[in-house]
């Protein structure tokens, strides 16, 4: 079951809370993280979303893949497993 999205072209302002609330739009979030660089602690421009169900996380990919938020345009994709 593939529930954790890839989140790409994050503005710098968007927070996890932020995040957060944009993809609840579409079902349950169960986490949602902005990476952030460690020296300067500003966004790195992307994030990971857990999304509660499967068909929550189709969802989030049809409905907000090239939505804006905080005016940029969001890539949303299903995130690879870590190796």
């Amino acid at each position: 079951m593939q529930t954790n999205l890839y989140i790409t072209n994050l503005g710098y302002s968007v927070t996890d809370d932020s995040l957060r609330n944009h993809f609840e739009s579409c079902g349950h979030v169960t986490s949602a993280q902005v990476i952030l660089e460690r020296d300067t602690g500003r966004s790195r421009g992307f994030g990971f979303v857990e999304m509660g169900s499967e068909s929550a996380a189709q969802e989030a990919i049809q409905k907000l893949h090239d939505q804006p938020l905080d005016g940029r345009s969001l890539g949303v994709a299903f995130a690879r497993a870590r190796k």
